[in-house]
């Protein structure tokens, strides 16, 4: 049960964070102009790349608490490691921030391309995200360690009311105090100091006591350095994998282009939010079953939680694909917007989707302390995906590099579930590609369709949101109905004659 409590607190709170993020985006772009969004896109940018000074701590760390609560660790050692964890953290987010602000001049003036912002006012924003994306650093370690001790209820709760706080407050900054993205920053950075003092209290109090205060400790970094130079090489990888699109995007782009193509990604990076929550609540679940080997009961954890995602993340991108220009103008209201950000919506959709199924297994991968299948897939799939972005961008624009990502995500599936099964949960590889992922999607792209096909014309505003749900929960049951560990499980919450029909055996 600790599992689907965690699954649900996790598709609870991430999903009003993605609504909190979402929602009013229109109203950013309304009081700060699409340019200024785009300077909110290089934000997006520098904080996944600063994933890669964590040294792979964070994600050590985070395993290394979920052992803890199989018996593997002392309440003494976690909390050395924690601390450990802590001290090194805190020095690199203090160096990332002088850094940033320190060249801050020189991204404005000669890597960005503002038009109607003065280099000025871009400099001193980037300066201000700077020091907001190292505070969200720091955040980050106490996220990791919440999730791994399967507190993610507590987890969802502070996150949740943070979130909320931080999106409605800037709102009201932008539309009382300061039409301007340095002060959009500005709160941000606020609200990220009370995130952390939040999170920080909530980490120590869930701990339990150890016989001496938590130090510094080399060794106890140490136990887990393996592991952690895995995921930083992995880490490495993928940030070149998922960020360098849009790293040459914003050299190549205007920033007024570069923002549609941000916006695009925040829309299609959304479906990570029916994935994402799964994935986090199943790692500690096949970490500790990998730990007491009961492979067993790992087997049906990873093919329900697989199942999940599929269903969740298959019927949204689905719809997003399908439904895309619908959606966006429903969402925005704006024609031209729709225009120019509908058709890397979809294509960005599909390669995310594609991307979000490799989430389980690479979870059961890192369950077992196995690191060196994804580098070496990663180290393929940069050597041909850096090339390919240096072709393909300066001659089809974001276009081309949107499609080039759902090429990449292909050979993942292609080729890492090949060699990943070879290895663990050797017979379940058919199982995954055809139970877990073909036929649910096959029949939530059949569904949409079918819903496209059937929608009236000329239905106005309100016609067209009912239509729109009407689809969506059309394609969710279509996925629902033809991914049976999905079915069971939700079988079990309906009355006893619609059980038998939803789910006869």
């Amino acid at each position: 049960m600790s599992l689907q409590r965690n699954v649900v607190a996790n598709y609870v709170g991430q999903g009003w964070r993605a609504l909190m993020s979402l929602a009013f985006v229109p109203l950013y772009i309304k009081y700060l102009g699409i340019e200024a969004y785009g300077l909110i896109g290089i934000f997006a940018i520098l904080q996944a790349w600063l994933t890669l000074l964590d040294l792979g701590m964070k994600p050590a760390l985070g395993r290394e608490m979920a052992r803890f609560t199989a018996g593997a660790r002392s309440p003494e050692s976690i909390r050395d490691l924690l601390r450990s964890v802590e001290v090194i953290g805190l020095a690199i987010a203090g160096v990332v921030a002088a850094g940033i602000w320190a060249g801050s001049g020189w991204l404005a003036a000669d890597w960005l391309k503002s038009g109607s912002l003065p280099t000025a006012q871009v400099a001193q924003a980037v300066a201000i995200m700077g020091v907001v994306s190292a505070l969200r650093f720091i955040e980050s370690i106490y996220d990791s360690t919440l999730v791994g001790l399967q507190r993610q209820v507590l987890e969802n709760v502070v996150a949740s009311i943070m979130a909320t706080v931080r999106s409605v407050g800037a709102v009201a900054v932008l539309a009382l105090v300061s039409p301007s993205i340095e002060a959009f920053f500005l709160w941000h950075g606020v609200i990220s100091v009370v995130s952390v003092i939040l999170l920080a209290a909530a980490v120590y109090r869930t701990l339990p006591t150890a016989p001496r205060p938590a130090q510094f400790s080399l060794p106890a970094l140490m136990t887990t350095w393996r592991f952690a130079a895995g995921m930083m090489v992995i880490t490495v990888l993928a940030l070149l994998l998922t960020q360098v699109d849009k790293i040459l995007l914003s050299r190549l782009l205007t920033l007024e282009a570069f923002g549609y193509y941000a916006l695009a990604g925040t829309v299609a990076t959304a479906l990570y939010m029916l994935s994402g929550p799964i994935g986090i609540a199943a790692y500690p679940r096949f970490t500790e079953l990998v730990t007491l080997r009961d492979e067993s009961r790992l087997r049906a954890v990873y093919h329900e939680s697989a199942q999940a995602v599929t269903v969740l993340m298959g019927a949204a991108a689905v719809v997003l694909i399908v439904f895309g220009d619908q959606v966006l103008l429903l969402w925005t209201g704006d024609p031209r917007l729709t225009a120019n950000v509908g058709p890397l919506v979809t294509v960005l959709a599909l390669g995310t989707l594609l991307h979000g199924l490799m989430g389980i297994p690479y979870y059961l991968q890192l369950a077992y302390g196995w690191t060196s299948l994804t580098i070496r897939v990663n180290t393929v799939a940069v050597a041909v995906l850096v090339p390919a972005i240096l072709w393909v961008v300066p001659a089809h624009g974001a276009i081309g590099a949107a499609w080039v990502w759902v090429a990449l995500n292909v050979g993942y599936l292609t080729f890492e579930i090949y060699f990943m099964h070879r290895r663990v949960l050797r017979s379940e590889k058919v199982r995954w590609y055809l139970g877990d992922v073909a036929v649910p999607l096959i029949a939530a792209t059949g569904a949409a369709w079918l819903a496209r096909w059937a929608r009236p014309s000329e239905l106005g505003t309100l016609g067209e949101i009912c239509a729109l749900a009407a689809s969506a929960a059309f394609v969710l049951t279509a996925a629902a109905l033809t991914a049976p560990l999905v079915r069971s499980r939700v079988a079990q919450y309906l009355p006893r004659r619609v059980r038998v029909l939803v789910n006869p055996e």
